[in-house]
């Protein structure tokens, strides 16, 4: 019989603690989510561009949001697309449950709304009790049907754009996600809401608190903080206030640690906040060649990319291409923490890498949830620039420290 010597012991126990560190540190990591949109729009791309269901990096996700289903004017959800097998549609939604199929561990979530959808119909549905269980009934049947393990509110935005009912929108807001979160609960369902990012906007939409109380996580998104409607360049996604803004309040500057520290001194818990980051860009075009900085004088939207076909914007995939074969200036704000790159009058806003990592460790710090990424189809799937398929999603999967 093998007798241990109180050295070995103690070698055994800190070897225990040591294990035990390490496991509870690969728990901790594995806690934090990394939430993945989807567009089912991709599918109707060419070439290299084109996406579908079966592209998903299942590993690379702890939750991938289906999107988008949207309502009609009796609050009834609705394809709005290639949702179904019937009537030759490409029939997304069972192909996304069996996505689950390789890997049992994956969350699907459907979502609802997004920006083309406006939002008048919400409006109207979220003040009338008999439009709100339309919206409701209908939303648990196809969640039922084809297995979600969750929804995903996405009105893009109560109190703005076609906003029916103004301010009321806030209050019905609230009301209308506490009325989905009884009928999850019955389920065991996540209910998830995607949520403009800056204090301008978000403080004119949302009982932070109050919204807070009833989801699972809170999925702002921290990008389109500037862009060809702005009249000057600016980045899509700046950690910190950048060039030209150095002497500007707070109140009149868009960044992610601004957008961070409203919703969480507004009540958002941070174990329900997830930081949402973009895998494209915002183009632009100068209105003069020799003026090329931040804040630089713009005339609009700038060139479009061959797959995404939006002046304006612009898919990593598509601009990491360019940038190898092309003779780009690519340069750096040190203090936004992001990149930019320049060709004659055109001047692009995106993320890299290191910007990607430096806003999940940086978020990282106050507890949040995880990440959220908008949307996989437009990083780099095949691996064309970097050598390894979806470079920016493993990054994120490498700052949160997910084994994948």
């Amino acid at each position: 019989m093998f007798v241990a010597s109180s050295k070995m012991k103690s070698i055994f126990g800190s070897l225990s603690l040591l294990f035990l560190f390490t496991l509870n540190s690969v728990s901790e990591a594995d806690e934090k989510v990394v939430i993945c949109y989807y567009g089912t729009w991709a599918s109707y791309r060419t070439g290299l561009g084109k996406f579908e269901v079966t592209d998903v990096p299942t590993g690379l996700c702890t939750h991938i949001v289906y999107t988008f289903v949207g309502i009609d004017y009796s609050g009834t959800v609705q394809s709005l697309d290639l949702d179904y097998e019937e009537n030759w549609g490409k029939g997304y939604l069972k192909k996304f449950n069996d996505l689950k199929k390789i890997n049992p561990k994956l969350k699907i979530i459907l979502a609802v709304g997004g920006f083309n959808e406006g939002s008048e119909k919400y409006s109207l549905m979220a003040a009338n009790p008999t439009l709100r269980k339309n919206f409701i009934n209908s939303a648990m049947a196809m969640v039922d049907q084809y297995g979600f393990d969750g929804f995903e509110v996405d009105w893009e935005y109560p109190n703005r754009g076609t906003s029916v009912y103004g301010t009321e929108d806030i209050t019905n807001f609230t009301r209308l996600l506490k009325e989905l979160r009884d009928e999850l609960d019955k389920r065991g369902l996540l209910l998830t809401a995607a949520v403009t990012a800056v204090e301008k906007w978000a403080s004119k939409s949302y009982d932070v608190r109050g919204i807070s109380s009833y989801l699972d996580y809170v999925n702002i998104m921290g990008y389109d903080m500037y862009g060809a409607w702005d009249h000057v360049t600016g980045h899509n996604a700046p950690l910190h206030k950048g060039e030209g803004d150095e002497d500007e309040s707070q109140d009149r500057v868009f960044s992610v640690d601004f957008a961070l520290q409203y919703w969480l001194n507004q009540g958002c818990p941070p174990e329900k906040l997830v930081l949402g980051v973009p895998l494209y860009g915002r183009t632009f075009v100068l209105a003069d060649d020799q003026i090329y900085g931040v804040r630089a004088p713009s005339n609009g939207p700038g060139l479009a990319g061959p797959y995404t076909q939006t002046r304006g914007l612009i898919g990593y995939n598509e601009l990491c291409q360019k940038l190898r074969v092309e003779t780009w200036d690519v340069r750096e704000d040190t203090l936004a923490k992001v990149p930019y790159a320049v060709q004659g009058r055109n001047w692009v806003s995106y993320d890299n890498s290191d910007s990607i990592t430096a806003k999940v460790e940086y978020g990282l710090q106050f507890g949040i949830a995880g990440v959220m990424a908008w949307s996989i189809e437009t990083d780099d799937f095949h691996g064309i620039c970097h050598g390894e398929d979806f470079p920016l999603l493993r990054s994120i999967n490498r700052a949160i420290g997910r084994n994948t």
